[in-house]
This record gives C-alpha cells, structure tokens and sequence, in this order.
C-alpha cells in the first residue's frame, strides 16, 4: 500500500480516524500550523484550499540524505491539481494564474519562528497575467519581488540583508522614507535587481517555470 505524505485540508476526519480519534497524533502527523488549518476547514471557516506535507515526509527527506521519498513529489502535483480544480486557477498560467504560499510547521513552535515563501507562481509571463486580472501593476511587482526574496533567503540561503539594501538604497535615492512610497517601476526594477543578486548566490538564473516539476531540483 502505497505510504500517504501528502494530505489536503479536508482530509482531516479520515486522518483523525486512523489514530481512533486522537488529536495529539493528528498534529503529530500534520504539524501544529496543518493541523489548525484542517481544524479550521472543518468548522468551515474561509479557509484557501491547500494540503500538507507530513512530518513523516520530513524524516524520511532527512533520514534518506535529503532526497525526497519515494512517491512523494507525484502526490504533492496531485494535490496541487486538486486545488487548481477548486479554485478554477492554472499553476504558471498566464490567464488565471494560482499562487501559493508555503509555511514550515512543526508539532510545537514559535510564532514568527517557521520559514515562509509567497506568491509561488509568480514570474514574468503570470505577473503580466495577475496585472491584467486585477489592474494593479504595483501590487503584484510588489508580490513578486517578495517571491524572489523568500525564495533566495529560505530555500537558497542568500543572506536577507543583501536584499534588503537593494530597497533601502532605492529608497535613498528617491529620497523617501517608506516602502509604501515606492511605485510599480521601483517595484519593477527591484525584482530585477533581487534576480541579480538571487543569481549571484544561487549561481543559476531564478527559476522562472513555476512547473511543479521543476521545483524539486533547487535545493540549499
């Protein structure tokens, strides 16, 4: 039988059964952050569709030399197929693009303390895309030059004030003292430059096919 590492949200009453009910195990499983966001789909608050990686899948990635278990890429782009099918969104589409977000979550942590990457999805042909649906070239300029940064210091560990002093210069240099200042082509030239300094580091251009199986390959 093949070994579940990857669960969507809704699945949590099949989880909590296969532990006779206990919640200690479905955290356990799930991690703290998984399993609210189960318990929070349950109760049928709004919650964005997504699922979780298992805790297990993090052990055998670290037990197996950091190489992924066997069978658990394939049921990852199986549940993000899921969740285009949901949202009626395309990943890497240009149209209709969907982005995500992900978020480490042991059993117990800290707040502030789990490691995050947004906007995944984003790149120069699904930027054009989001502009064109919601009309603001500065917001999603914004989302996408976070991407690179979340991205470069969280799984390629560039240093994070590298990026930062790329904005703090920008801002210098038009003399204001807000990023809520800058304006979509601030914005636009600051990914660029993030992209620079991600492919100095990384020693590779950021990947810009947000294909799920690509993703597997950019490693720390």
């Amino acid at each position: 039988m093949m070994k579940n590492w990857v669960y969507l949200f809704d699945e949590v009453d099949r989880i909590q059964e296969q532990f006779d009910g206990s919640w200690e195990k479905v955290r356990d499983l799930l991690g703290g952050k998984g399993a609210n966001l189960a318990e929070m789909v349950r109760l049928g608050l709004p919650v964005p569709p997504g699922f979780t990686v298992t805790t297990q899948a993090c052990n055998a990635y670290l037990a197996g030399g950091k190489t992924l278990p066997d069978r658990m890429w394939d049921q990852v782009v199986e549940a993000l197929r899921k969740v285009e099918k949901v949202t009626g969104k395309t990943f890497g589409g240009e149209k209709n693009p969907l982005l995500v977000s992900c978020r480490s979550g042991a059993k117990y942590s800290m707040p502030g303390m789990m490691d995050t990457v947004l906007n995944i999805g984003l790149n120069d042909h699904t930027a054009k895309g989001l502009i064109a649906q919601c009309g603001d070239e500065r917001f999603v300029y914004d989302a996408y030059r976070r991407l690179v940064q979340m991205f470069g210091s969280v799984v390629m560990g560039v240093p994070d004030d590298v990026f930062e002093a790329v904005i703090s210069k920008t801002r210098r240099r038009l003399g204001i003292q807000n990023d809520a200042d800058l304006c979509a082509e601030d914005w636009k030239n600051i990914t660029a430059e993030f992209k620079e300094i991600y492919r100095h580091y990384a020693h590779h251009a950021f990947p810009d096919d947000p294909s799920p199986m690509r993703h597997s390959q950019y490693k720390p």
